[in-house]
């Protein structure tokens, strides 16, 4: 994989290209920052900035008013090669608390081992309503002990306005939601994102984490998409880069809150 060719497509398409990734939230792009406005139960952020020593921190305080005047907290998502280089220091500075570190690691879809049996015992339901939404979400706030009130609004949000743009699915054994991912597709792009990967902590290391990156895996290929992308965690980095996912920068999120 070209690590440089492919990072900055994603930059264009994914970041400075973004698109609102729900119905009823909007994309801004005021200046050298684009930015995401929703309601407070969506995610608000800043997702690409284009910025140098002499505009950021401006910049900053402009998104800090801006979100603010909403009554918002927000997300400003840096990225290891976002410049000036200092980005990270200027945000904590302005009263910004990063999150841990993430990695962004993409693979090409064609290339990976779809073929991922599910564990005995284990089934996948496809989530197309709010009784599918409320099954993920259970298995969010047990797996990684967060409330799922937001993750519920906007995946109903998305299952009954853009269909199209998403692709849940989660894992039961018997009746019982074990594990649970998403992805979403971003038309005219050529990336499918995969986001919210859990699975309930007793229910661990099995094989279910390979078979949900599978199952979205033949429905990006599925849906003509060329590269996966996901946000990986410590825990899940190793387990990707077995799958063939390879390592492009990172990213660290930093939030605001008024």
């Amino acid at each position: 994989m070209d690590h440089a060719g492919v990072l900055a497509l994603f930059d264009r398409d994914m970041r400075e290209g973004a698109q609102p990734d729900s119905p009823d939230v909007r994309v801004e792009r005021v200046g050298r920052v684009v930015r995401q406005v929703a309601s407070a139960q969506g995610w608000n952020a800043v997702v690409w900035s284009d910025l140098d020593e002499t505009s950021a921190d401006a910049a900053i305080a402009e998104q800090i008013a801006y979100y603010s005047g909403l009554g918002r907290e927000f997300e400003w998502k840096l990225y290891g090669h976002d410049l000036p280089v200092d980005l990270g220091e200027r945000l904590r500075a302005a009263g910004f608390e990063a999150q841990p570190e993430e990695t962004l690691m993409i693979a090409e879809v064609a290339r990976l081992d779809l073929d991922a049996e599910l564990p005995e015992g284990i089934r996948m339901l496809p989530v197309t309503d709010a009784a599918g939404v409320d099954l993920v979400a259970d298995v969010h706030e047990k797996a990684f002990g967060t409330d799922g009130t937001r993750l519920r609004h906007q995946l109903v949000a998305r299952i009954t306005g853009e269909p199209d743009t998403i692709v849940a699915v989660v894992a039961l054994a018997g009746d019982e939601p074990v594990s649970a991912a998403r992805m979403e597709l971003v038309p005219g792009t050529r990336f499918a994102g995969l986001w919210g990967g859990g699975t309930v902590e007793a229910w661990r290391g099995r094989g279910r984490c390979r078979a949900l990156v599978a199952h979205r895996g033949r429905a990006a290929l599925d849906r003509g998409y060329r590269y996966l992308q996901v946000d990986a965690s410590s825990q899940s980095r190793p387990i990707l880069e077995r799958l063939g996912f390879e390592p492009l920068t990172t990213t660290i999120p930093h939030t605001y809150t008024p």
